[in-house]
Protein backbone atom coordinates (compact mmCIF):
# COMPACT_ATOMS: atom_id res chain seq x y z
CA UNK A 1 0.00 0.00 0.00
CA UNK A 2 1.21 3.56 -0.29
CA UNK A 3 0.45 6.81 0.96
CA UNK A 4 -0.59 9.38 -1.82
CA UNK A 5 -0.60 12.95 -1.49
CA UNK A 6 -3.73 14.32 -3.47
CA UNK A 7 -3.59 18.19 -2.58
CA UNK A 8 -1.61 20.43 0.35
CA UNK A 9 -2.89 24.02 1.02
CA UNK A 10 -2.28 26.50 4.01
CA UNK A 11 -2.94 30.01 5.33
CA UNK A 12 -0.75 32.53 4.88
CA UNK A 13 1.01 33.31 7.75
CA UNK A 14 -0.06 36.50 10.25
CA UNK A 15 2.67 38.17 12.25
CA UNK A 16 1.61 36.40 15.62
CA UNK A 17 0.63 39.52 17.80
CA UNK A 18 -2.38 42.02 17.93
CA UNK A 19 -3.07 43.62 14.87
CA UNK A 20 -1.42 40.50 13.07
CA UNK A 21 -2.91 39.71 9.72
CA UNK A 22 -4.87 37.08 11.37
CA UNK A 23 -5.17 37.92 14.75
CA UNK A 24 -9.01 38.85 15.17
CA UNK A 25 -9.89 35.00 13.94
CA UNK A 26 -9.43 31.88 16.52
CA UNK A 27 -7.88 29.22 15.42
CA UNK A 28 -11.13 27.05 14.19
CA UNK A 29 -12.32 30.09 11.93
CA UNK A 30 -8.66 29.51 10.21
CA UNK A 31 -9.18 25.66 10.21
CA UNK A 32 -12.88 25.93 8.74
CA UNK A 33 -11.72 27.74 5.52
CA UNK A 34 -9.10 25.53 5.00
CA UNK A 35 -11.68 22.71 5.26
CA UNK A 36 -13.99 24.63 3.00
CA UNK A 37 -11.23 25.05 0.42
CA UNK A 38 -9.67 21.61 0.57
CA UNK A 39 -12.99 19.86 -0.72
CA UNK A 40 -13.88 22.65 -3.31
CA UNK A 41 -10.38 21.96 -4.87
CA UNK A 42 -10.31 18.14 -4.33
CA UNK A 43 -13.91 17.52 -4.57
CA UNK A 44 -13.71 15.13 -1.45
CA UNK A 45 -16.94 14.55 0.35
CA UNK A 46 -16.11 14.63 4.29
CA UNK A 47 -18.42 12.37 4.56
CA UNK A 48 -15.99 9.83 2.55
CA UNK A 49 -12.66 11.13 4.71
CA UNK A 50 -11.92 8.41 7.59
CA UNK A 51 -10.09 10.54 10.02
CA UNK A 52 -8.48 13.87 10.72
CA UNK A 53 -5.30 14.50 12.67
CA UNK A 54 -4.23 17.85 13.55
CA UNK A 55 -0.78 18.83 14.73
CA UNK A 56 -0.75 21.68 17.67
CA UNK A 57 1.93 22.04 20.17
CA UNK A 58 -0.05 25.03 22.57
CA UNK A 59 -3.37 22.86 23.24
CA UNK A 60 -4.91 25.32 25.70
CA UNK A 61 -7.57 27.81 25.58
CA UNK A 62 -8.82 28.28 21.98
CA UNK A 63 -6.51 25.41 20.73
CA UNK A 64 -7.71 23.21 23.82
CA UNK A 65 -9.94 20.43 23.88
CA UNK A 66 -9.20 18.65 21.07
CA UNK A 67 -9.01 21.17 17.97
CA UNK A 68 -9.03 18.74 15.47
CA UNK A 69 -12.65 17.53 16.20
CA UNK A 70 -14.23 20.46 17.26
CA UNK A 71 -13.13 22.37 14.09
CA UNK A 72 -14.25 19.89 12.44
CA UNK A 73 -17.62 19.92 13.77
CA UNK A 74 -17.79 23.42 13.65
CA UNK A 75 -16.85 23.38 9.81
CA UNK A 76 -19.83 21.09 9.24
CA UNK A 77 -17.72 18.27 8.14
CA UNK A 78 -18.62 15.19 9.01
CA UNK A 79 -16.37 12.55 8.63
CA UNK A 80 -16.55 8.96 8.91
CA UNK A 81 -14.70 8.28 12.23
CA UNK A 82 -13.21 10.89 14.59
CA UNK A 83 -10.71 13.35 14.41
CA UNK A 84 -7.52 13.74 17.37
CA UNK A 85 -4.82 16.36 17.59
CA UNK A 86 -0.79 15.49 18.32
CA UNK A 87 1.89 17.26 20.02
CA UNK A 88 5.21 16.37 19.36
CA UNK A 89 6.28 20.12 19.82
CA UNK A 90 7.75 21.37 16.39
CA UNK A 91 7.04 18.04 14.17
CA UNK A 92 3.92 17.97 14.97
CA UNK A 93 2.10 18.46 11.39
CA UNK A 94 4.34 16.21 10.37
CA UNK A 95 3.82 13.41 12.92
CA UNK A 96 0.16 13.95 11.80
CA UNK A 97 1.12 13.44 8.17
CA UNK A 98 3.39 10.01 9.31
CA UNK A 99 0.43 8.46 11.19
CA UNK A 100 -2.03 9.26 8.29
CA UNK A 101 0.50 7.88 5.93
CA UNK A 102 1.12 4.52 8.50
CA UNK A 103 -2.75 4.12 8.72
CA UNK A 104 -3.26 4.29 5.10
CA UNK A 105 -0.40 2.04 4.24
CA UNK A 106 -1.95 -0.81 6.84
CA UNK A 107 -5.09 -0.90 4.59
CA UNK A 108 -6.79 1.27 7.39
CA UNK A 109 -9.03 3.74 4.77
CA UNK A 110 -8.81 5.45 2.12
CA UNK A 111 -8.78 9.24 2.44
CA UNK A 112 -7.70 10.93 5.28
CA UNK A 113 -7.04 14.90 6.29
CA UNK A 114 -3.71 15.81 8.20
CA UNK A 115 -2.85 19.08 9.17
CA UNK A 116 -1.78 21.59 11.75
CA UNK A 117 -2.89 24.89 13.36
CA UNK A 118 -1.27 27.67 15.85
CA UNK A 119 -2.45 30.51 16.64
CA UNK A 120 0.48 32.39 18.62
CA UNK A 121 -1.26 35.57 19.05
CA UNK A 122 -3.67 34.40 20.65
CA UNK A 123 -2.41 31.36 22.20
CA UNK A 124 0.98 32.32 23.57
CA UNK A 125 3.78 29.46 23.19
CA UNK A 126 3.88 27.90 26.56
CA UNK A 127 1.47 29.06 28.06
CA UNK A 128 0.00 25.39 28.27
CA UNK A 129 1.84 25.48 31.25
CA UNK A 130 3.68 21.99 30.97
CA UNK A 131 6.18 21.04 33.29
CA UNK A 132 9.13 21.09 31.15
CA UNK A 133 9.10 24.79 31.33
CA UNK A 134 7.69 25.19 34.44
CA UNK A 135 8.48 22.69 37.09
CA UNK A 136 12.13 23.18 38.31
CA UNK A 137 13.01 19.44 39.21
CA UNK A 138 11.83 18.30 35.54
CA UNK A 139 13.35 21.22 33.53
CA UNK A 140 16.67 19.70 35.55
CA UNK A 141 16.22 15.83 34.84
CA UNK A 142 14.63 16.58 31.18
CA UNK A 143 16.83 18.72 30.52
CA UNK A 144 15.03 22.04 29.10
CA UNK A 145 17.31 24.51 27.92
CA UNK A 146 16.14 27.63 25.76
CA UNK A 147 16.07 27.36 22.01
CA UNK A 148 18.23 30.75 21.59
CA UNK A 149 20.81 29.06 24.55
CA UNK A 150 21.09 25.90 22.71
CA UNK A 151 21.15 27.74 18.72
CA UNK A 152 24.28 29.96 20.13
CA UNK A 153 25.78 27.02 22.22
CA UNK A 154 25.53 24.84 18.36
CA UNK A 155 27.25 28.38 16.92
CA UNK A 156 30.09 28.14 19.11
CA UNK A 157 30.81 24.59 18.82
CA UNK A 158 30.50 24.65 15.11
CA UNK A 159 33.02 27.83 14.99
CA UNK A 160 30.03 30.05 12.99
CA UNK A 161 29.99 33.68 13.89
CA UNK A 162 27.57 36.61 14.17
CA UNK A 163 28.28 37.79 10.53
CA UNK A 164 27.44 33.89 9.56
CA UNK A 165 23.89 34.18 10.93
CA UNK A 166 23.32 37.30 10.19
CA UNK A 167 24.32 36.17 6.31
CA UNK A 168 21.85 33.30 6.25
CA UNK A 169 18.60 35.16 8.20
CA UNK A 170 19.13 37.76 5.21
CA UNK A 171 19.43 35.44 2.91
CA UNK A 172 16.16 33.39 3.80
CA UNK A 173 14.27 36.72 3.56
CA UNK A 174 15.08 37.33 0.00
CA UNK A 175 14.37 34.72 -1.03
CA UNK A 176 10.87 34.05 0.53
CA UNK A 177 10.34 38.09 -0.86
CA UNK A 178 11.52 36.94 -4.18
CA UNK A 179 9.17 33.93 -3.97
CA UNK A 180 6.42 35.66 -3.18
CA UNK A 181 6.98 38.22 -5.79
CA UNK A 182 7.26 35.39 -8.83
CA UNK A 183 4.24 33.82 -7.12
CA UNK A 184 5.51 30.50 -6.70
CA UNK A 185 3.40 30.40 -3.38
CA UNK A 186 0.11 31.01 -4.94
CA UNK A 187 -0.67 27.32 -5.37
CA UNK A 188 -0.88 26.48 -1.75
CA UNK A 189 -1.93 29.51 -0.14
CA UNK A 190 -5.57 30.04 0.69
CA UNK A 191 -6.65 33.77 1.00
CA UNK A 192 -8.47 34.25 4.64
CA UNK A 193 -11.24 36.26 4.93
CA UNK A 194 -12.61 38.16 7.85
CA UNK A 195 -16.57 37.88 9.02
CA UNK A 196 -17.29 40.75 6.46
CA UNK A 197 -16.24 38.75 3.59
CA UNK A 198 -12.99 40.84 2.86
CA UNK A 199 -9.43 39.37 2.83
CA UNK A 200 -8.01 39.64 6.06
CA UNK A 201 -4.52 37.64 4.66
CA UNK A 202 -3.01 36.46 1.31
CA UNK A 203 0.23 36.53 1.63
CA UNK A 204 2.77 35.68 4.10
CA UNK A 205 3.68 39.13 6.49
CA UNK A 206 6.09 38.79 8.42
CA UNK A 207 9.00 38.53 5.31
CA UNK A 208 11.21 41.90 5.09
CA UNK A 209 11.86 42.09 1.82
CA UNK A 210 14.33 44.85 2.77
CA UNK A 211 16.37 43.08 4.94
CA UNK A 212 20.13 43.75 5.55
CA UNK A 213 23.47 42.60 7.03
CA UNK A 214 23.32 46.66 7.75
CA UNK A 215 19.75 46.28 9.81
CA UNK A 216 21.03 42.43 11.27
CA UNK A 217 23.88 43.77 12.84
CA UNK A 218 22.01 46.31 14.68
CA UNK A 219 19.82 43.67 16.51
CA UNK A 220 20.65 43.07 20.34
CA UNK A 221 21.18 39.09 21.12
CA UNK A 222 18.21 37.44 22.42
CA UNK A 223 20.25 35.75 25.30
CA UNK A 224 21.41 38.00 28.57
CA UNK A 225 25.26 36.36 29.69
CA UNK A 226 24.07 35.91 33.50
CA UNK A 227 20.20 34.11 32.80
CA UNK A 228 22.13 32.19 30.22
CA UNK A 229 24.92 30.75 32.84
CA UNK A 230 23.19 28.07 34.82
CA UNK A 231 21.83 26.65 31.37
CA UNK A 232 25.19 27.00 29.73
CA UNK A 233 26.33 25.11 33.41
CA UNK A 234 23.66 22.01 32.47
CA UNK A 235 24.40 21.46 29.04
CA UNK A 236 27.85 21.09 29.82
CA UNK A 237 26.83 18.37 32.41
CA UNK A 238 26.28 16.69 29.34
CA UNK A 239 28.40 18.35 26.65
CA UNK A 240 31.42 18.75 28.27
CA UNK A 241 33.74 19.57 25.54
CA UNK A 242 30.88 22.69 24.98
CA UNK A 243 33.56 25.66 25.55
CA UNK A 244 32.57 29.86 25.83
CA UNK A 245 29.70 30.28 24.48
CA UNK A 246 29.38 34.05 22.62
CA UNK A 247 25.39 35.01 22.53
CA UNK A 248 25.14 35.82 18.72
CA UNK A 249 21.10 35.06 17.83
CA UNK A 250 18.61 37.86 17.87
CA UNK A 251 15.52 38.15 16.69
CA UNK A 252 16.19 38.73 12.83
CA UNK A 253 18.18 34.98 13.21
CA UNK A 254 15.45 33.18 14.80
CA UNK A 255 11.91 32.01 13.17
CA UNK A 256 9.27 34.62 13.82
CA UNK A 257 6.61 33.76 15.23
CA UNK A 258 3.29 33.81 13.42
CA UNK A 259 -0.43 32.26 13.17
CA UNK A 260 -1.33 30.05 10.66
CA UNK A 261 -2.61 26.68 9.66
CA UNK A 262 -2.43 23.49 6.86
CA UNK A 263 -3.96 20.81 5.56
CA UNK A 264 -3.45 18.04 3.32
CA UNK A 265 -5.27 15.35 1.75
CA UNK A 266 -3.86 12.18 1.85
CA UNK A 267 -5.33 8.66 0.25
CA UNK A 268 -4.69 5.03 -0.87
CA UNK A 269 -4.35 4.31 -3.94
CA UNK A 270 -8.14 3.06 -4.80
CA UNK A 271 -9.25 6.55 -2.84
CA UNK A 272 -7.07 8.60 -5.25
CA UNK A 273 -8.42 6.36 -8.20
CA UNK A 274 -12.28 7.39 -6.51
CA UNK A 275 -11.61 10.72 -6.39
CA UNK A 276 -10.21 11.18 -10.18
CA UNK A 277 -8.22 14.23 -9.57
CA UNK A 278 -5.07 12.86 -9.98
CA UNK A 279 -2.11 12.48 -7.36
CA UNK A 280 0.60 15.18 -6.86
CA UNK A 281 3.34 12.65 -4.90
CA UNK A 282 3.71 9.58 -3.07
CA UNK A 283 5.45 9.29 0.71
CA UNK A 284 8.56 7.38 0.31
CA UNK A 285 10.01 7.30 4.19
CA UNK A 286 9.17 9.14 7.46
CA UNK A 287 11.23 8.90 10.90
CA UNK A 288 10.58 10.07 13.87
CA UNK A 289 13.95 10.26 16.43
CA UNK A 290 15.44 12.19 19.42
CA UNK A 291 18.58 13.85 19.78
CA UNK A 292 20.08 15.06 23.04
CA UNK A 293 17.93 17.41 24.82
CA UNK A 294 20.25 19.66 25.83
CA UNK A 295 21.12 20.13 21.64
CA UNK A 296 17.26 19.67 21.03
CA UNK A 297 17.48 21.83 17.52
CA UNK A 298 19.49 19.17 16.15
CA UNK A 299 16.81 16.11 15.68
CA UNK A 300 16.56 16.69 12.39
CA UNK A 301 19.57 15.62 11.36
CA UNK A 302 19.26 11.49 12.68
CA UNK A 303 15.68 12.18 11.44
CA UNK A 304 16.74 12.60 7.93
CA UNK A 305 19.30 9.95 8.29
CA UNK A 306 17.12 7.67 9.19
CA UNK A 307 14.59 8.34 6.61
CA UNK A 308 17.01 8.14 4.30
CA UNK A 309 18.14 5.06 5.01
CA UNK A 310 14.15 3.54 5.39
CA UNK A 311 14.02 4.79 1.55
CA UNK A 312 17.15 3.23 0.82
CA UNK A 313 18.70 6.53 -0.31
CA UNK A 314 21.09 8.80 0.27
CA UNK A 315 21.27 12.73 0.65
CA UNK A 316 22.74 13.07 -2.62
CA UNK A 317 19.58 11.53 -4.21
CA UNK A 318 17.61 14.24 -2.59
CA UNK A 319 16.31 17.73 -4.89
CA UNK A 320 14.88 19.37 -2.73
CA UNK A 321 15.30 19.76 1.28
CA UNK A 322 13.29 21.77 3.34
CA UNK A 323 14.48 22.16 6.76
CA UNK A 324 12.16 23.77 8.99
CA UNK A 325 14.20 27.17 10.08
CA UNK A 326 14.66 27.06 13.88
CA UNK A 327 17.93 29.93 14.26
CA UNK A 328 20.49 30.68 11.62
CA UNK A 329 23.38 28.44 13.07
CA UNK A 330 21.13 25.10 13.66
CA UNK A 331 20.50 25.52 9.75
CA UNK A 332 24.20 25.83 9.20
CA UNK A 333 24.73 22.99 10.98
CA UNK A 334 22.01 21.05 9.52
CA UNK A 335 23.58 21.99 5.97
CA UNK A 336 26.89 21.19 7.07
CA UNK A 337 26.29 17.88 8.88
CA UNK A 338 24.03 16.46 5.99
CA UNK A 339 25.54 17.77 3.55
CA UNK A 340 23.35 19.76 1.73
CA UNK A 341 24.47 22.25 -1.46
CA UNK A 342 22.99 25.48 -0.66
CA UNK A 343 21.14 25.76 -3.60
CA UNK A 344 18.91 22.39 -2.67
CA UNK A 345 17.95 23.64 0.33
CA UNK A 346 14.93 26.10 1.84
CA UNK A 347 15.14 28.03 -1.71
CA UNK A 348 12.21 29.60 -1.70
CA UNK A 349 13.35 31.23 2.35
CA UNK A 350 11.96 29.05 5.46
CA UNK A 351 10.64 30.01 8.58
CA UNK A 352 13.37 32.64 9.72
CA UNK A 353 11.38 34.94 7.03
CA UNK A 354 8.01 33.67 6.84
CA UNK A 355 7.42 32.39 10.45
CA UNK A 356 7.09 29.06 12.64
CA UNK A 357 3.56 28.63 13.45
CA UNK A 358 4.62 25.14 15.20
CA UNK A 359 1.81 23.20 14.71
CA UNK A 360 1.13 23.94 11.23
CA UNK A 361 4.75 23.96 9.93
CA UNK A 362 5.44 20.28 8.77
CA UNK A 363 2.28 20.60 6.33
CA UNK A 364 3.40 24.18 5.37
CA UNK A 365 6.65 22.57 4.38
CA UNK A 366 4.98 19.63 2.82
CA UNK A 367 2.99 21.89 0.15
CA UNK A 368 5.95 23.86 -0.03
CA UNK A 369 8.17 21.20 -1.41
CA UNK A 370 5.75 19.51 -3.32
CA UNK A 371 5.20 22.51 -5.16
CA UNK A 372 8.89 23.44 -5.81
CA UNK A 373 9.48 19.78 -7.30
CA UNK A 374 6.60 20.72 -9.82
CA UNK A 375 7.47 23.73 -10.37
CA UNK A 376 11.33 22.46 -11.03
CA UNK A 377 10.22 19.29 -12.84
CA UNK A 378 12.23 16.70 -9.98
CA UNK A 379 11.07 14.12 -8.31
CA UNK A 380 12.75 13.87 -4.50
CA UNK A 381 11.72 15.54 -1.39
CA UNK A 382 12.73 15.75 2.25
CA UNK A 383 11.20 17.75 5.22
CA UNK A 384 13.54 17.59 8.57
CA UNK A 385 12.43 18.99 11.20
CA UNK A 386 13.66 19.89 15.25
CA UNK A 387 11.99 20.36 17.97
CA UNK A 388 12.26 20.81 21.62
CA UNK A 389 13.80 18.29 24.03
CA UNK A 390 15.84 16.34 21.15
CA UNK A 391 12.96 15.46 18.93
CA UNK A 392 13.27 15.16 15.24
CA UNK A 393 11.09 14.68 12.35
CA UNK A 394 11.45 13.95 8.70
CA UNK A 395 9.29 12.58 5.41
CA UNK A 396 10.67 12.13 1.92
CA UNK A 397 8.22 12.29 -0.60
CA UNK A 398 8.42 11.47 -4.34
CA UNK A 399 6.81 13.26 -6.99
CA UNK A 400 4.26 10.41 -8.89
CA UNK A 401 1.23 9.70 -10.80
CA UNK A 402 -1.28 6.94 -11.15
Amino acid sequence: MTAYVIDAIRAPRGKGREGGGLNSLRPLDILGQLYGALGDRTGVDPGDVEEIVLGCVTQTGEQGGNIAQTSALHAGWGVRGSAFTVNSFCTSGLTACADVAAKIMAGVGDLYVAGGVECMSRVPMASDNGPLTTDREVMRTAPFIPNPIIADAIAAMEGFTRQDIDAYAVASHQKAAAATAQGRFVRSIIAIHGADGAVLLDRDEAIRPDASTEAMAGLKPLNDPERSARFLDRMRQDVPHLGDVAHIHHAGAAPAMVDGAALTLLASEEGARRLGRGVRARIRAWASTRGPAVLGLTGAIEAAQTALRRAGLTAADIDLWEANEGFAGVMLKVQRDLGIPPEKMNVNGGGIAMGHAMGATGVNLLGAIVDELERRDQTLGLIAISGAAGIGGALIVERCAL
